[in-house]
């Protein structure tokens, strides 16, 4: 056999079958990086949950930093009086007792609205799209919903005082101006919650409405609509916290007064809980400063309670789903 033959066959038979210790080398190798392999995890765990720990209390702080602020500052006046008393001021009489009775009120009236308006166009519009619309018309109006949601607070406002208050309706500052304004505002929101809500309910609740016969309707009352009502429920109070926060289309559309709300849908100013911490902020007293404080503190504590009884809402419909999804 030639040598350059020799020398060819040698070099393949070593790439083929390699020598003892070079398989051994590699063993020891691949042993090495196994009982390194947990280590490492441990490590990269570790580093993760501490980065995800640190994003929470990126959250976190500031909205503690901000509920302790407000307390510090509205210490003076967090008493039965604030819940009793108006938000009122007289230069003269500073230390005459005040609180945000008024404002409370004007919020849950505004709210009630905001309920009665935007919970029946958005809960019969979110089942118009999810249940009944084509396939175009539905496209066409998420993408409005969707844009409508967009839109800065205080450009809505402006549109309010333009047509509502100072346009062709002359309603000036009033209540059913400071509710439909809200309400455009809130709509989108309880229509997203309302198509979510049906969409989860399961698909053999559908089928099994069909083999029985039943109608569109009856199978939207009777089976769908027990469903998703826990989520139809926690998109309407997550309205209410959305609505209880604003006060840009407010200032346009209510303005804002210190005294009572009556029901009286038009030409007449409505109070409401951010409007005391706007209104009252700007005073030169420093009763006014802690009322601000105090109204603003009573204002996250409202929508920190709407926000837990929505996701309750939210995680009950969650759980009737996945006990009727068969």
């Amino acid at each position: 056999m030639p040598a350059t033959r020799l020398s060819r066959w040698a070099a393949v038979s070593s790439l083929r079958f390699p020598a003892p210790n070079s398989r051994l080398s590699r063993f020891d190798d691949g042993l090495d990086r196994a009982q390194r392999s947990p280590l490492i995890r441990r490590m990269r765990s570790a580093i993760f949950w501490g980065l995800c720990g640190l994003a929470l209390l990126a959250i976190i702080l500031p909205l503690l930093d901000m509920i302790g602020t407000l307390i510090t500052q509205a210490a003076p006046l967090l008493n039965l009086n604030l819940f009793t008393h108006g938000s009122a001021i007289d230069p003269a009489h500073l230390s005459a007792p005040i609180g945000v009775a008024d404002g409370i009120l004007g919020s849950l009236l505004l709210g009630l609205g905001v309920l009665i308006v935007a919970g029946i166009i958005g809960v019969l519009a979110g089942l118009y799209i999810v249940e009944f619309a084509p396939p175009r018309p539905r496209a066409v109006m998420r993408f409005f919903s969707e844009v409508l949601s967009g839109v800065p607070s205080i450009v809505i406002g402006l549109v309010g005082y333009t047509v509502l208050v100072n346009g062709p309706l002359q309603w000036h500052y009033s209540l059913v101006a400071a509710v439909i304004s809200l309400s455009v505002i809130t709509i989108p929101y309880i229509i997203k919650n309302t198509e979510v809500a049906f969409d989860q309910a399961p698909r053999s609740l559908r089928e099994g409405a069909a083999a029985l016969g039943l109608t569109r309707f009856t199978t939207i009352r009777k089976i769908l609509l027990p469903t998703a009502l826990p989520g139809i429920v926690g998109g309407l109070i997550l309205a209410q916290a959305i609505a209880m926060g604003e006060t840009a289309p407010l200032l346009f559309t209510a303005n804002w007064t210190d005294a009572n709300p009556v029901l009286k849908l038009t030409n007449n100013p409505e109070p409401y809980l951010t409007g005391v911490t706007y209104n009252t902020l700007i005073l030169p007293y420093a009763q006014a400063h802690e009322l601000a404080a105090a109204a603003a503190l009573v204002t996250v504590g409202i929508i920190l309670l709407l926000l837990l009884l929505g996701r309750a809402a939210t995680a009950r419909s969650k759980r009737m789903t996945e006990r009727m999804d068969l």
